[in-house]
């Protein structure tokens, strides 16, 4: 079974050196409503479209998204 998105990215908290993937990861794990079990591309999307919060922005989301399909 295919581990979720959310499952994926988490291995990118807790970096001294904060960057981008490691400030998403915080964000998205501080973030209750996250869709964590979700493995779609669209509903993981969507959720990040409507919450619009400054960290978790779009262009990152897609470059691990890419990261995570391929992985």
């Amino acid at each position: 079974m295919k581990r979720s998105f959310y499952q994926y990215a988490l291995k990118h908290r807790g970096k001294l050196v904060q960057d981008e993937y490691s400030q998403f990861a915080e964000a998205m794990f501080l973030d209750h409503s996250f869709p964590k079990s979700s493995t779609d591309f669209q509903e993981v999307s969507q959720y990040l479209e409507e919450k619009a919060h400054p960290v978790l922005r779009a262009s990152t989301f897609d470059r691990m998204w890419e990261e995570y399909e391929a992985g």
